[in-house]
């Protein structure tokens, strides 16, 4: 068995060909991985190789559907003689299912049009037109436009995971530059600690590029995190760990959108790599689902607002532009002539942008797809798990089956950091916000069931020393200040101030034993969803 790259074995100026030192017959098959890149075009430097080697059978392999721009690879090759889809892949377990979250910017959603007679940073008037998703960074380049879409991003791990290997697909190298500086300036905490969070990898970087995107690929390194690139790392390129695809320019090849996410369908559950988003800022993503030929649905696609600051305003759609709103004037007629129309794009730094809407899409029971609010999506969720209150808060009491609920929700695309957020409801129990959503129920705080427990429960209490109860106390306090997470032992027991009582083992010597500690904690759980 045999391997090489076209590039060792091909004839150039300096060699006549490594592979001409071989029989034309001397193999018996070849198997050409990547098939659609350029050897079976006819006037391809490599395509007299696989000429040379014609005696043997030739198996080509490609990611890439039927299209107009690889129809060399099919003229070759001839018809596919087994085909594998993205959908098969992920029903099967070999690829991962995602999530496909649809953020509109305002300026995206209704288009950008200049002031009369507005310039842009170098002085120049810019041309008076309407701009589309389609001309931003290509011919307009509005700097708010890319920090709503970074901060929107950077919320987004926030709430989610900071060290989320992500891919952030841009217009060109300048677009990937002026993105990682701003993702660097949002997330300064980390970038102190860890130079390379945030880098650029586009052919401009050369080796140090190369060598910053094979840290990259590694699961186990933690920088660089966020990879922000023009078209380097559509093809070719294995992040199994990698869970955050990121479109901010418009894909219009279905060959190039599916060669994008595939950056993304790797599993790797040692890893904790399931599933993965896609967050699409330009509406490629929604696009290329509708098209026919395309074979593999997201699990969802939620369509978000947001503001300038990158904050989730609401789920509806965008609102339609006002009709009394005063018409734009009437600009004077440009010369195309003009010399400084010549430079390739206007820079627009001061004109508010921000998110405008973010949706869902996703698969219904009959493989349909479908569109709704991230908190009606959730609903149905939650009513196929449960199908009442009741029930969920039976398991919901037990810390054990509240972890697996909470697993299965995540793996639904749920996290309550963003239902809270969406929903405006940030110091709401989840389980509260689960049954309201899900069944109607009134929302209680986190603070509300805390001081219930502590007025109504004092038989519970007064099984333990004054010290033990203290400690039950602070517990309950750090509930209702940060949420049901701070019942995990013994990590919460090194934090103050349970802290000051002692270490875990000293800590434990209050309750009378771990044993006991552990029960007071879980019964304490209890008790709070008890009503």
């Amino acid at each position: 068995m045999y391997f090489a790259t076209y590039q060792a074995i091909a004839e150039d100026e300096r060699r006549p060909g490594l592979y001409k030192e071989y029989a034309p017959d001397f193999f018996d098959l070849i198997i050409v991985d990547e098939a659609h890149r350029g050897s079976a075009h006819e006037e391809s430097n490599w395509r007299n190789i696989l000429e040379y080697f014609s005696p043997a059978y030739q198996l080509g392999l490609t990611a890439t559907p039927l299209q107009e721009e690889n129809r060399n690879t099919y003229e070759y090759f001839g018809s596919p003689v087994f085909q594998y889809s993205l959908r098969q892949g992920i029903e099967d377990g070999f690829l991962s299912p995602y999530i496909v979250r649809r953020v509109v910017t305002n300026v995206d959603a209704t288009g950008w049009r200049p002031r009369y007679g507005q310039l842009d940073r170098y002085g120049r008037v810019i041309p008076d037109r309407e701009y589309r998703t389609q001309d931003f960074e290509r011919e307009l380049v509005l700097r708010e436009r890319t920090q709503a879409i970074a901060l929107h991003l950077t919320r987004f791990m926030q709430e989610n995971d900071r060290f989320a290997k992500t891919i952030v697909f841009c217009v060109d190298q300048e677009h990937a530059q002026e993105m990682k500086q701003v993702l660097n300036n949002l997330n300064a905490d980390l970038v102190r600690d860890i130079p390379d969070y945030v880098v650029r990898v586009t052919a401009a970087e050369g080796q140090i590029g190369r060598g910053l995107l094979s840290q990259f690929q590694e699961p186990d390194t933690d920088s660089p995190i966020v990879v922000t690139t023009s078209r380097l790392l559509t093809t070719g390129v294995d992040v199994p760990t990698c869970k955050n695809i990121v479109i901010a320019r418009v894909i219009g090849s279905m060959t190039e959108f599916k060669q994008v996410i595939g950056r993304g369908t790797r599993v790797r559950d040692d890893y904790g790599k399931l599933f993965f988003n896609i967050l699409d800022y330009t509406g490629s993503a929604t696009q290329h689902f509708a098209d026919p030929e395309f074979d593999g649905f997201p699990a969802q696609v939620i369509e978000i607002q947001i503001d300038k600051d990158g904050e989730t305003v609401s789920e509806e759609t965008l609102a339609e532009i006002d009709p009394d709103a005063p018409d734009i004037p009437e600009y004077p007629p440009v010369d195309p002539s003009d010399p400084v129309l010549q430079r390739r794009k206007f820079y627009v730094d001061e004109d508010q942008v921000e998110i405008a809407a973010e949706m869902v899409f996703f698969l219904d029971a009959n493989g349909k797809q479908r569109t709704m609010k991230f908190t009606d999506y959730t609903a149905e969720k939650i009513r196929t798990l449960y199908p009442n209150s009741a029930e969920l808060r039976m398991d919901w009491r037990n810390p054990k089956k509240r972890n697996e609920i909470v697993g299965a929700l995540e793996d639904l695309g749920i996290s309550f950091e963003h239902l809270a957020t969406v929903t405006n409801q940030l110091d709401a129990d989840p389980f509260d916000l689960l049954c309201h959503i899900a069944f109607s129920a009134p929302i209680r705080s986190r603070r509300e069931r805390a001081t219930r427990v502590a007025k109504e429960e004092q038989q519970f209490f007064e099984r333990y020393s004054p010290a033990a109860r203290e400690i039950l106390q602070h517990l309950l306090e750090k509930y209702a200040a940060h949420g049901v997470n701070q019942f995990v032992l013994p990590s919460v027991l090194e934090l103050p101030p349970i802290s000051n009582y002692g270490n875990a083992s000293e800590i434990a010597d209050i309750f009378g034993g771990a044993i006991i500690l552990r029960h007071a904690v879980e019964r304490l759980q209890t008790l709070l969803y008890a009503a």
